[in-house]
């Protein structure tokens, strides 16, 4: 079975965090779902430029060879 990492998605919403897209996703890959949320206000932070009226993010899993591609692309 292959190893599995989270990544962080940055959320976009309309106002009352209804109708939510994908803005963008974090480069770094975390091993468990408790270190990515604990990441979470810091990505926040650093995402606050997103032309949205609320911003979020979700914790989602990847595979070991996903993120390892996922390195050499550039991401939104």
């Amino acid at each position: 079975m292959e190893p599995l990492f989270f990544v962080m998605a940055i959320m976009g919403c309309s106002d009352g965090s209804a109708n939510c897209a994908e803005a963008r996703v974090e480069q770094a890959t975390y091993a468990s779902y408790a270190q990515c949320q604990a990441a979470m206000p810091g990505a926040l932070m650093r995402n606050s430029d997103i032309d949205f009226p609320v911003v979020t993010a979700s914790c989602r899993k990847l595979g070991a060879e996903m993120a390892k591609a996922g390195r050499d692309k550039p991401l939104g």
